[in-house]
């Protein structure tokens, strides 16, 4: 474990007399497409320094195994990155980092690196074609540097392919009735008759492999992995239709042949099924992104010093309550008692029972009408006003209670 190791990214910054101040802990996951969760963390402290608050904060910004928690997780276990020539979804050249925590002995790989979204742009978004091939690269670099665990953040993949991709760089084949192997995956995997692993790399076979999930979707099905997120890589309708039942086929053969179902499997939908293939054939651990974000970090001793914790995401209802970063902290902050403040670009409109359970009060952060664009140009100005609101609030609210005039 790395807990050791990890840091706060940012010193606690004490504003007024530090005299009865309260420890706020700030834990923001990244608000999508505006801000990553150190440049939320960054600008909720910001809002807090400017009120009139009297407190000290602690940056402690989180990932729940979307696209940027690789890296917090690298930063705040002290790891060292690592930069390698590897495939992007359609197998062009890039350069694309990873990280070594533990002395070497992990590594963390965040998918988005290498086979992301974010690397293709909109027009030639296609998953039919594209592959994981190079988060595969990116693992067998990983062994080929003594690392034998090996935990890898899916969010944010361009891919539909059950994990094929991965699967290739590491050495497994994939074939036809024929014995001759499949091109054009995942679109030709409706071909597959037989997984031949006899070239799979056999060091993987004393590596742990950890996958952070960041959704519960299954495989297959009207909530699987084709079906919703399919047309966010680019896929119409009909290709949802022959991604998921190439999918199907994957599953099928993988059942045969392993014993292990990959449609069954709970997280087995993240990443276009890239972690239902990972389980079956590199027996991987589908984990919760979040509660293993917490553990590895030591988010626990950072709670133990707090008096309250903000945190936040893009939007908060209740889908964030099947295991989204800020219910993973407002959970862990309700077990100690303490009260939990959110803070999004969108929250409901009326009061519900479920989310006030775990988050004493949620916060939408927008100030006046705005359209999508506007109001992600506008999300770090608008977590600032809203902290520097929050913290003067905070402030007269120990006044009338104390009849202190000097904040809490």
């Amino acid at each position: 474990m790395c807990r050791q190791l990890c840091f706060p990214l940012n010193k606690p910054t004490t504003q007024h007399s530090p005299t009865h101040s309260m420890h706020i802990l700030i834990s923001p996951n990244a608000f999508k497409n505006s801000l990553n969760a150190e440049e939320a963390a960054a600008a909720i402290q910001q809002g807090l320094i400017q009120s009139k608050l009297n407190c000290t904060c602690e940056c402690f910004p989180i990932g729940d195994g979307g696209d940027g928690t690789g890296e917090l997780i690298i930063k705040k276990c002290g790891g060292e990155v690592v930069r390698a020539e590897v495939n992007d979804p359609l197998g062009r050249s890039i350069n694309a980092p990873f990280g070594l925590i533990d002395k070497g002995s992990c590594a963390v790989i965040e998918m988005a690196d290498a086979s992301g979204l974010r690397l293709l742009p909109t027009g030639e978004l296609n998953p039919l074609i594209a592959t994981s091939y190079g988060t595969g690269e990116q693992m067998k670099i990983a062994l080929n540097k003594g690392a034998r665990k090996i935990i890898v953040g899916m969010g944010g993949s361009a891919t539909v392919d059950g994990g094929c991709g991965m699967l290739k760089a590491l050495g497994i084949r994939f074939l036809d009735k024929n014995s001759e192997e499949l091109t054009g995956l995942p679109a030709s995997l409706i071909e597959l008759a037989r997984v031949d692993v006899s070239g799979l790399d056999t060091r993987i076979n004393e590596t742990e492999v950890i996958v952070l999930c960041d959704v519960d979707n299954l495989l297959l099905g009207d909530f699987g992995s084709a079906v919703v997120f399919g047309p966010q890589k680019g896929a119409s309708p009909g290709d949802v239709k022959k991604l998921d039942a190439a999918l199907a086929k994957l599953a099928e053969i993988a059942l045969q042949q392993t014993g292990k179902d990959m449609a069954a499997i709970k997280y087995g939908g993240t990443a276009g099924g890239a972690a239902a293939g990972l389980y079956a054939f590199l027996n991987a651990q589908l984990v919760n992104g979040i509660e293993h974000f917490l553990d590895l970090t030591g988010f626990d001793k950072a709670l133990e010093k707090s008096d309250l914790v903000i945190t936040g995401e893009g939007s908060i209802d209740e889908q964030t309550l099947q295991g989204k970063g800020p219910y993973g902290v407002a959970f862990r902050a309700k077990q100690k008692g303490l009260p939990v403040i959110g803070l999004a670009g969108k929250v409901p409109l009326e009061r519900n029972e479920k989310l006030q359970e775990y988050f004493g009060v949620l916060l939408a952060i927008g100030n006046q009408p705005a359209d999508l664009s506007a109001a992600l140009a506008g999300t770090a100005k608008n977590l600032i006003r809203t902290s520097a609101e929050l913290g003067d609030l905070l402030a007269i609210t120990h006044e009338a209670r104390t009849g202190s005039k000097n904040g809490v």
